[in-house]
């Protein structure tokens, strides 16, 4: 299938509008806007980190963080309040989950940024069983706390609130309360929101029933324009199908590359059926073979922590991958002909995503790919 410029369409009716309700993930802590690290206290404090810059070369992360720990202990022990919230912080983003989660705990009543955090632990399950009752619970308190100390919690706290409603987890399920949620979060589009809602926004309405592509499509651009990159590769998708927005193959193409070098996985797999289709077999073997490549659990997940996208979309993205690499090994385009291998990377885009291997299978039956 081709549009009116000639240009190949990603031809299988998949893509951001899966019929399938949407696995979140939790709103990352917002920044603080007075503390937002570590790094950003031990500028408030010069000789924080003296020892750091005289040897920068000799600590491996494990004496880095070692001895932050042994520094914020000692803050702590001087009666720095800020100091206890740190390293809880720091103990969460090591994934010592249960340290982390016993620190917040001493603090939650003092610090909201600790309510804020037992809050997704408890959700997700880090560091403790799943209670999201609880979670629920700790979102709701900053999200009601009337503290000015709380105001840069309370966009994210709806988001998550939202998902809770989007999933029926701690609450009784309701799409209604969600969208509400969500809207409040994202805040028209205000850069200092929840930018994850705006986006969550795009999908919401790309995917429910009916499907609402002019508001997807404002949602992705909103977000997008704030810096989300799983909204930069579904805008690409939504140009390349005319969906919420007159279809313009060349700005799909600017809004994917761009989404694929920051790291959006879905918009790289897209890619590849792009340069497949359009017969460009070599970059197509080049670009495929990196994303199958990755592993199919571990770099999920790591890939999702890292950019913040939704692990069924990485796992989507590198499926298509997979499955173009494989077939251009079986027919030998742009790669000698290996039909063994081609084999390997066939099943593994079915193990990552079987609908979408068994839609791709189909076009290729069809002699469309």
């Amino acid at each position: 299938m081709t549009d009116a410029q000639g240009c190949p369409v990603l031809g299988h009716a998949q893509n951001i509008h899966c019929g399938n309700r949407m696995n979140l993930t939790s709103e990352k802590l917002p920044k603080n806007p007075y503390y937002a690290s570590v790094s950003q206290y031990a500028a408030k404090h010069q000789k924080f980190f003296h020892w750091k810059r005289e040897k920068p070369d000799h600590y491996t992360h494990a004496d880095l963080v070692d001895k932050a720990l042994q520094l914020l202990k000692e803050r702590i022990r001087r009666g720095d309040a800020l100091a206890y919230f740190l390293r809880g912080q720091l103990y969460f983003e090591e994934g010592w989950y249960k340290e982390a989660l016993e620190q917040f705990e001493e603090i939650k009543e003092k610090d909201h940024q600790a309510t804020y955090q037992l809050g997704v632990m408890y959700y997700d399950g880090l560091g403790t069983i799943t209670n999201a009752e609880k979670g629920v619970e700790y979102m709701k308190k900053i999200l009601d706390s009337p503290c000015p100390k709380s105001r840069h919690l309370k966009f994210a706290a709806a988001y998550n609130l939202g998902r809770a409603y989007y999933e029926g987890k701690g609450v009784k399920r309701s799409d209604e309360e969600a969208e509400r949620l969500w809207l409040f979060a994202a805040d028209n589009g205000n850069p200092k929101a929840s930018v994850k809602a705006q986006s969550i926004l795009g999908l919401y309405y790309s995917t429910k029933e009916p499907k609402e592509l002019a508001k997807a499509f404002y949602w992705h651009s909103e977000a997008c324009g704030n810096g989300n990159l799983e909204s930069q590769g579904a805008l690409g998708i939504m140009y390349f199908h005319g969906q919420g927005i007159r279809q313009d193959t060349q700005a799909a193409l600017h809004c994917l590359r761009e989404a694929a070098e920051r790291g959006n996985v879905y918009a790289q797999g897209n890619l590849v059926e792009y340069y497949y289709k359009m017969k460009f077999f070599t970059k197509c073997v080049a670009f495929s073979k990196r994303i199958a490549d990755y592993d199919e659990i571990h770099d999920v997940l790591m890939i999702s922590q890292i950019t913040d996208c939704l692990p069924e979309f990485i796992s989507r993205g590198m499926a298509m991958a997979a499955f173009y690499h494989a077939r251009c090994l079986q027919l030998g385009l742009g790669i000698t002909k290996d039909e063994t291998t081609a084999k390997l990377y066939y099943s593994k885009a079915c193990r990552l995503n079987p609908t979408l291997a068994e839609e791709l299978h189909s076009l290729l039956i069809h002699q469309r790919i």
